[in-house]
């Protein structure tokens, strides 16, 4: 059977699988498409993340894309609450400590900016809760690594809580016109087979 590879712009609130673990959970099964028993997600985005998730039945594609070694770029849109000064973005760019399961990590350098404005993305549903006395703004960046929630622990740990979160590329693929829901086919994602 010939690989197919699918990109999905992962609404809020949907689990990155397939299957239910408890009653009235969104999943991609509730996708208005019928993929493959074969096809599954290459990585995850937790619930409350929005964005592009490759799907697909090449099981080489999960190495070449989410092996550290191949420090494969991942794209984030992230509205933060509070404003980030010049001096938290170069934080960020240079690596912070954050904690994953119970164990300090230092995460890799990134390309982070701060936007001038806020970047054209579809609603959230439900929008997200605005406090009128605490400003936020948006920031842009780029991983090459994908720790559990490493984004949300990244802003946390310069004092800029995540409010929304949305990855809108992996590598020369990008969520560029898609709403929430869409599904896109593509040819083999990472570029030209060797």
């Amino acid at each position: 059977m010939a690989n197919r590879y699918y990109i999905i712009y992962k609404p809020f609130g949907m689990l990155s699988q397939f299957t239910r673990e408890v009653e009235g959970q969104v999943t991609l099964a509730d996708l208005d498409f019928t993929f493959n028993k074969d096809v599954y997600p290459v990585g995850r985005l937790d619930s409350d993340s929005e964005g592009l998730l490759l799907l697909t039945n090449d099981k080489t594609v999960n190495q070449a894309l989410l092996n550290p070694s191949r420090k494969h770029p991942r794209t984030y849109l992230a509205q933060v609450e509070g404003i980030a000064t010049p001096e938290m973005i170069e934080h960020l760019r240079a690596g912070v400590s954050i904690n994953i399961n119970g164990q300090a990590h230092r995460t890799a350098p990134a390309k982070v900016y701060a936007l001038p404005e806020a970047p054209v993305l579809p609603e959230r549903v439900p929008p997200i809760r605005v406090r009128k006395t605490v400003p936020d703004c948006w920031i842009q960046l780029e991983l090459t690594e994908g720790k559990n929630r490493q984004v949300r622990r990244m802003c946390a740990a310069v004092g800029l809580p995540v409010l929304r979160l949305v990855r809108v590329a992996m590598g020369n693929m990008d969520i560029a016109n898609m709403q929430p829901g869409d599904i896109r086919e593509v040819p083999y994602p990472i570029g030209e087979r060797r």
